[in-house]
C-alpha cells in the first residue's frame, strides 16, 4: 500500500516530540535526516514532528524540508504535558514500528535507525533503547551555573564538526542522570526507544494523567512499563546514544532550590498515579551492534559499575 508521499508505507515511525525548542529541533531533524543516518533509505521509515504551542514554533516547511518523510503536525491546546500529542502522533503514524522521543532536543548517533530497524524486523518483542547523553562534560543542570549556555554548546559542537561525524558527539558528553550508573545496570528512561506499534497501543500509549510540566515522569513511567511486560526483550545499543541540547528544559536550567522542589513535586505526581514509588524496570537487558572508539570509555564505565555492584561495593 502507497504512503502518504507516493511511497510504500515505512517501516519505522519516529515521533519526535517539541516544544520551545526551535534550534535544537532543526538539528534533531538533521540527525534524524539520510545521509547522516547510515544503512538505511530514505523510504524505511517517517519522521514526525509534532509540537504544542509556545512563542518559538516551528513551521511546517522547516520539518518537510528535511525530506519527503517528514511530516509536521501543530497541536491547538497549550497542553503542559507532552503525553496527549505523542499519543496523538502515533495515531497517525503509518509504521509498523514506532520511535518515541519525548524531549526532542536530542541528537542521534548515525546507526540508530538502521540498528533498530533490524532488530524489530525479527523481533517484534523487542524493545530497543539508545542511552542518553548531555553536550558537555558535566550534566547541563551543573553546568548551567558555570555559565554553561547554547552558544557555548553551539561553539561545542562547532569543535567537532558537527554533523560531519555523528560519532564524534561522544567525545564532547557525559552520560545523562538516567544512566549514571552505566547502561547494563537499569536505566530510568530512554529518550528514544523503538517498539511495535501494536506494543504501543496495548499499552494505551503514554498516560495522560501525568500535568506536571514536561510530563513529569511520563516518559520514566511507560519505559518502566514496556520494559517489564512479560514477553519483552529490551536491547541496549552500546554503540549509540542521543544526546541533550541545552535549551532552558523542566529540569535542566534551573537552580538546585528549584530543581529539588519541582523533582519532589514529580515524583508525588507519579505516586499518587502508579501506586507505589518510583523505581528503574527490573529486566535483563542484551547488547546489540558495535562499538566505535569514541564511546569505549562509556562501555568501559558500564563494565565497572556493573561489576562493583555484583560485587556488593
Amino acid at each position: 500500500m502507497r504512503g502518504w508521499f507516493g511511497r510504500r508505507r515505512p517501516f519505522l515511525s519516529v515521533v519526535v516530540m517539541v516544544y520551545r525548542m526551535r534550534r535544537q529541533a532543526l538539528n534533531t531533524l538533521r540527525s534524524l535526516a539520510t545521509p547522516y543516518q547510515r544503512d538505511i533509505r530514505r523510504e524505511e521509515y517517517e519522521v514526525i514532528v509534532v509540537e504544542n504551542p509556545s512563542e518559538e514554533m516551528l513551521e511546517g516547511e522547516d520539518v518537510t524540508a528535511f525530506g519527503p518523510g517528514f511530516r509536521y503536525l501543530r497541536m491547538a491546546a497549550n497542553d503542559p504535558s507532552p503525553a496527549g500529542a505523542v499519543n496523538h502522533a502515533v495515531n497517525a503514524a503509518r509504521g509498523e514500528v514506532v520511535g518515541l522521543m519525548v524531549d526532542g532536543a536530542r541528537l542521534l548517533t548515525p546507526g540508530v535507525l538502521a540498528l533498530a530497524r533490524d532488530l524489530l524486523r525479527t523481533n517484534r518483542q523487542a524493545v530497543v533503547s539508545v542511552p542518553g547523553y548531555h553536550l558537555g562534560h558535566e550534566l547541563q543542570q551543573c553546568a548551567v551555573e558555570s555559565g554553561y549556555d547554547e552558544e557555548t554548546e553551539k561553539q561545542l559542537l562547532d569543535s567537532i564538526s558537527w554533523p560531519r561525524d555523528g560519532y564524534r558527539l561522544f567525545d564532547v558528553s557525559c552520560l545523562s542522570g538516567s544512566c549514571q550508573a552505566g547502561y547494563l545496570l537499569p536505566i530510568s528512561e530512554s529518550n528514544c526507544v523503538f517498539l511495535s506499534r501494536d506494543r504501543f497501543s496495548s499499552m494505551g500509549g503514554l498516560d495522560t494523567r501525568f500535568r506536571s510540566p514536561g510530563g513529569g515522569l511520563v516518559n520514566l513511567d511507560f519505559y518502566r512499563k514496556i520494559c517489564e511486560q512479560e514477553d519483552s526483550r529490551t536491547f541496549i545499543l552500546p554503540g549509540e546514544g542521543t544526546f541533550h541540547q541545552f535549551h532552558g528544559g523542566v529540569t535542566t536550567s534551573r537552580g538546585d532550590e528549584n530543581r529539588e522542589e519541582l523533582l519532589r513535586k514529580m515524583f508525588e505526581e507519579y505516586e499518587s498515579i502508579a501506586g507505589r514509588s518510583f523505581a528503574p524496570p527490573r529486566h535483563e537487558i542484551e547488547l546489540y551492534g558495535s562499538v566505535p572508539p569514541s564511546a569505549l570509555r562509556f562501555l568501559q564505565h558500564s563494565v565497572e559499575r556493573a561489576l562493583n555492584k555484583g560485587a556488593g561495593t
